[in-house]
């Protein structure tokens, strides 16, 4: 059996974000969605990270809570999804069905578009135990 391809992983995504309530489905709307193998190295070198296989997801944008109506965002936020980092920690893990890591991946980085830190979403999601 092959692993789910690009297009399996953002349907995944996009079936996640449509079940969000709303307003917050209405303004995950305005995301970009982008689903890729691995994440561009030039994340790779802001965020410090050596090794790809930490990062699932990524939140590129200003959250929510931050926007200002006299000084908006040059560019529309972005939630990455990384598929082979995925499909690395749902083998590791081997206790969750890939479309809930998937969801939950998702969902994460939705949130901090809502404005949530990592402490934030810690505190509801306590999803490494």
């Amino acid at each position: 059996m092959s692993d789910p391809d690009l297009s399996a992983f953002d349907k995944m995504a996009r079936a996640a974000v449509a079940q969000f309530p709303e307003p917050f489905r209405q303004s995950a709307a305005e995301v970009v969605l982008q689903v890729v193998d691995w994440p561009p190295e030039e994340i790779l070198r802001e965020m410090e990270i050596g090794d790809p296989l930490e990062l699932t997801g990524l939140y590129e944008g200003i959250p929510m809570t931050e926007r200002s109506l006299t000084w908006p965002s040059p560019y529309p936020d972005r939630v990455w999804l990384f598929r082979r980092p995925i499909l690395a920690e749902w083998r590791e893990r081997g206790d969750i069905a890939l479309e809930d890591l998937v969801t939950h991946v998702t969902v994460h980085e939705f949130a901090h578009h809502f404005g949530w830190s990592d402490g934030d979403i810690a505190t509801i999601d306590r999803w490494w135990e």
